[in-house]
């Protein structure tokens, strides 16, 4: 005869497969360009981004209507680096 359990020994159960999820933060990435670092063949050296300054590289193949890197708010109390590029064809 198999007994079912009690309902606080489930709730324990489902506590202690959620409990590692919930605790586990996400991962605080940062990335850092290093030295020689090109982006569709636009030097991108040296520079650091992480959860509070991000960066968009748009590429183009012809010439983009607003050419150029601004930095924008992203709505989150951080900013984004936008960058609009044409791609340069490496000979």
């Amino acid at each position: 005869m198999i007994r079912r359990p009690h309902r606080t020994t489930r709730l324990l159960a489902l506590f202690a497969l959620v409990l590692p999820l919930a605790v586990a933060a996400p991962a605080a990435a940062e990335v850092r360009f290093g030295n020689n670092v090109r982006v569709g063949g636009h030097d991108a050296s040296n520079q650091r981004f992480d959860r509070r300054n991000r960066g968009v590289y748009h590429i183009y193949e012809g010439r983009p209507r607003h050419p150029g890197c601004t930095w924008r708010p992203d709505g989150r109390g951080g900013r984004v680096k936008v960058c609009h590029l044409q791609r340069i064809r490496q000979r």
